[in-house]
């Protein structure tokens, strides 16, 4: 893993904890949704608050 793959994974994290405090979510969830919808944050919000609201 080169020098961007580290800041790119550093990205990743800040954004977990992120929307794991704004959100509610489980670290599993945030890193799931990451994964599929991508780092657009306004998108993230919106589908962990979607998620959230169907537990």
């Amino acid at each position: 893993m080169g020098r961007d793959g580290r800041a790119e994974q550093g990205q990743i994290e800040i954004l977990v904890a992120r929307l794991v405090k704004e959100t509610n979510i489980s670290e599993k969830q945030a890193r799931d949704l990451i994964e599929m919808i991508g780092t657009d944050w306004a998108s993230l919000l919106r589908e962990a608050r979607f998620l959230k609201a169907r537990h």
